[in-house]
């Protein structure tokens, strides 16, 4: 169950000083590369660093991680049930996210971490990251319509949950290819609390060849928005720009257009994409790549899909798929420690599918057998594209089932 509010993480934290810098990233999509591009940028400057992020990936652990290494099971239990203990001492009701991020915060203070990179969870000014005692710069991502029942129904009123986590005398970095609606919004947040505003986009001069080739327009923005937020944050590195922008372009960030082999699990030989685009603006951004990388030789597309329940995925539908692509549609299983969190029944995703008005040349529903999926997929696409997308749960299932046959 997601609750969002301050008061339960607050007194969670009350006695934990917080005494390393905190770069805190809010958004709708890139926020997590942001964090990993900023990581990265913290890392070649040896500088020690941790890192929360949401949602993991294979173990409710790889979501906090300590300069290069995402934390031990061992420390995160300890640590677990330390916060744990003193949830259930004062009576406090914390929801599993805020266990999480109160865990995560305790381990960074007991490493003496320099920095620690903050990815927001859920909108921003409620969300349980927003308790952060020493911040050192905030970041707003690109925004797009997700979790509307928690945010608003529009993009100015998630804007404003969003800007909810800048803070008096911090600066904030804007991705400034955000609607003019949205970026008023944040800029008048800003002002109202006294916090400077950098918005950023992407200049002509500002990326080599190599790094434009290598990132799509996004990425390039999202990296750009990085640079200025670490540039803010440690003013005194000395580092040429160009050097570390090289430095955040290879920085991997898992399930976001991410190139993998499922020969293991299939036997299919040529390399497969696999991300969790699951709201319209990511999925658009996944568009985009596919049409300019993956159909560029006229083949359809296969695709295995999945979503979480409750969302509206016609408009992903649309963008993502054409005529002549194959589909299948699948289920992922439970995601431990979000309990909240379930798969859309597939048969509801291929009655979407029939509606959209895009006809398909092919499909098939394996419900929550997502090993036959990838199996069918593999047969469908012979050498043709194959990706893999819809929701970061599904992400997750995939890398596990690489990782149990490894």
């Amino acid at each position: 169950m997601i609750e969002l509010g301050l008061a339960r993480i607050t007194a969670l934290l009350r006695n934990t000083p917080q005494t390393w810098k905190a770069i805190h990233v809010a958004g709708t999509n890139g926020k997590g590369s942001i964090c990993a591009y900023i990581h990265a940028m913290l890392r070649v400057n040896r500088l020690s660093c941790g890192r929360f992020t949401s949602p993991h990936l294979i173990h409710r652990w790889d979501c906090i991680a300590i300069n290069e290494s995402a934390v031990s099971e061992h420390q995160f239990r300890h640590f677990e049930e330390l916060v744990k203990r003193r949830n259930e001492e004062q009576g406090l009701g914390a929801s599993e996210f805020e266990l999480l991020a109160a865990t995560a915060f305790e381990i960074f203070e007991a490493e003496k971490v320099d920095f620690a990179v903050i990815e927001v969870g859920l909108g921003g000014s409620l969300d349980a990251t927003n308790v952060l005692k020493h911040k050192t710069v905030t970041v707003i991502s690109k925004i797009g319509l997700d979790h509307q029942s928690f945010l608003g129904n529009t993009l100015e009123e998630i804007a404003l949950q969003k800007a909810g986590i800048i803070r008096p005398g911090v600066p904030c970095v804007v991705d400034a290819s955000n609607p003019p609606s949205v970026l008023d919004v944040v800029r008048s947040h800003a002002a109202s609390v006294g916090a400077s505003l950098k918005p950023v986009e992407v200049q002509s001069a500002d990326l080599r060849g190599p790094i434009r080739e290598k990132l799509e327009p996004h990425q390039q923005q999202n990296l750009l928005c990085a640079y200025e937020a670490f540039q803010l944050a440690y003013p005194t590195h000395g580092m040429p720009k160009a050097d570390l922008l090289d430095v955040g372009a290879h920085a991997v960030w898992p399930g976001r257009l991410q190139t993998i082999s499922i020969q293991r699990l299939t036997g299919r030989v040529e390399p497969i994409l696999l991300d969790g685009a699951h709201n319209p603006q990511s999925a658009a951004v996944l568009s985009a790549f596919v049409e300019n990388r993956l159909r560029a030789d006229g083949k359809p597309v296969t695709w295995v899909l999945a979503a979480s329940a409750g969302k509206d995925i016609s408009e992903i539908l649309k963008v993502l798929l054409r005529e002549g692509d194959k589909v299948a549609v699948v289920e992922f299983g439970a995601v431990d420690g979000m309990p909240w969190v379930s798969a859309m029944n597939s048969a509801t995703i291929l009655q979407i599918v029939d509606k959209i008005g895009i006809t398909v040349s092919a499909k098939q529903d394996t419900k929550a057998d997502i090993m036959a999926g990838l199996r069918w997929a593999s047969e469908e696409s012979r050498d043709g594209p194959l990706v893999i997308a819809g929701s970061l749960y599904l992400v997750s299932d995939i890398l596990k089932l690489l990782r149990d046959r490894s």
